[in-house]
């Protein structure tokens, strides 16, 4: 096996050669606006800086020389070509490299890969980039920079807590769920954009289901009576927002507390494979007169949805508490069924929270399955009082298969 010292020059020369390869595939090391580099320059590059790594710590004077040339070189290609150029695109890349090559030659070499396979795969999809960016309308560029607030303002001047009654207040905990719960709401919008409408009534279902599969079951419910020629469709979309449910859940337990992920699986996976199964074969079925739509909220962060979560979830941690004080295990998992019916999320939350200490994980893992199985009552009753015919015979029926799954599993764990 190489020293670990000869493995780090040969990552950043071959690090400095990738970025070369592809700055001289893409032109821009040719021609009368040539920039200064290509594949031989970077590639030498990519060494100077891996020996500045390697003698950083034997010879610092040294390293530092070599590395000050290379900054400077790079440097100077910038000086000398802004004047009839001003993009930096290749000679940003040369620090990167120069960076990289430095940590590569340290021994750091799992981060100096990264760094360089990163910064070719900006390189190489840069008009898809482009092409993204202006996709990007005003609302989608509010909401992005809102999120970016809320996380790196907001959230770290939030105090710790714990405050209010049994010390249940966390305000920098609440708004940590905020944020996930905006950002899963937003990461639904932008998957709807890249997707595109024109996919059908199934891609939105699933996509609607990373906000809220009841909310997709009722609006879908609705147009199956004005639109009855795409009512199976509709159908096949509303089951695949709530197949969408169980790995929500299962992700946001992961999120919050892992330890409780082995417990809840096997409470989920025969409803989970029931909704699953009937999306697969909907979806493998021509639908007829479908047309492109698209459940789309209002904002990409869904703000107030969020927050009404974060205080339904504090709600529920406090009256949880008291059931489980006054009435033990059934008092929690009467709660459940009562909250389930309401928000499914802060539900998870809840119980993700409590087994630090109120409840054990089992009783957590049941009260979650009870609450999911409350509110696929509530989607079924939706979908038989709101629903065309058809839409409430595949549906409905689905949905109380996947109650009788739910129930068996309760029963049987």
């Amino acid at each position: 096996m190489l020293p670990i010292n000869t493995v780090g020059l040969l990552v950043a020369t071959l690090g400095g050669a990738a970025v070369g390869l592809e700055r001289q595939w893409s032109g821009h090391a040719e021609g009368p606006t040539a920039r200064f580099a290509g594949i031989r320059t970077f590639t030498m590059l990519g060494m100077l800086s891996g020996l500045s790594g390697w003698l950083w710590e034997s010879a610092p004077v040294l390293a530092a020389i070599l590395l000050a040339g290379g900054v400077g070189i790079t440097i100077a290609a910038y000086i000398v070509s802004s004047r009839h150029d001003v993009e930096g695109t290749t000679e940003v890349a040369a620090m990167v490299v120069l960076a990289a090559g430095v940590l590569a030659g340290m021994g750091r070499l799992q981060l100096a890969s990264a760094i360089i396979a990163v910064e070719i795969l900006l390189l190489v999809e840069k008009s898809r980039l482009h092409s993204l960016v202006r996709r990007i309308d005003d609302v989608e560029l509010r909401a992005g920079v809102r999120f970016a607030v809320m996380a790196l303002v907001i959230l770290p001047l939030l105090p710790a807590g714990p405050f209010g009654p049994l010390g249940s207040i966390k305000p920098r905990e609440l708004w940590t769920l905020v944020l996930f719960f905006s950002g899963l709401s937003f990461l639904g919008h932008v998957l709807r954009r890249v997707v595109g409408a024109g996919h059908g009534y199934l891609v939105s279902g699933l996509l609607g289901g990373l906000v809220s599969s009841t909310s997709v079951t009722f609006t879908f419910a609705r147009s199956s009576r004005t639109e009855r020629s795409a009512e199976r469709a509709l159908a096949i979309g509303a089951v695949g927002a709530n197949a969408v449910l169980y790995p929500r859940v299962i992700a946001a337990t992961a999120a919050l507390n892992p330890a409780l992920v082995p417990t809840l699986v096997p409470f989920l996976v025969a409803p989970a494979v029931v909704a699953t199964l009937v999306t697969g074969i909907g979806a493998t079925m021509r639908a007829s007169g479908e047309t492109p739509t698209t459940f789309s909220p209002r904002s990409p962060l869904q703000l107030s949805a969020a927050l009404q979560m974060a205080v339904l979830f504090q709600v529920v941690m406090v009256i949880v508490r008291a059931a489980r004080d006054a009435f033990g295990q059934a008092g929690v998992l009467t709660t459940a069924a009562v909250f389930g019916l309401a928000d499914v999320d802060a539900l998870t939350v809840s119980m993700a929270r409590a087994v630090t200490g109120t409840v054990s994980p089992h009783t957590a893992a049941l009260a979650i399955a009870t609450g999911i199985l409350a509110n696929t009552a509530l989607k079924t009753a939706v979908a038989l009082a709101l629903g065309s015919p058809r839409f409430r015979a595949i549906v409905a029926g689905t949905l109380l298969l996947t109650m009788v799954a739910g129930a068996v599993s309760i029963v049987l764990l």
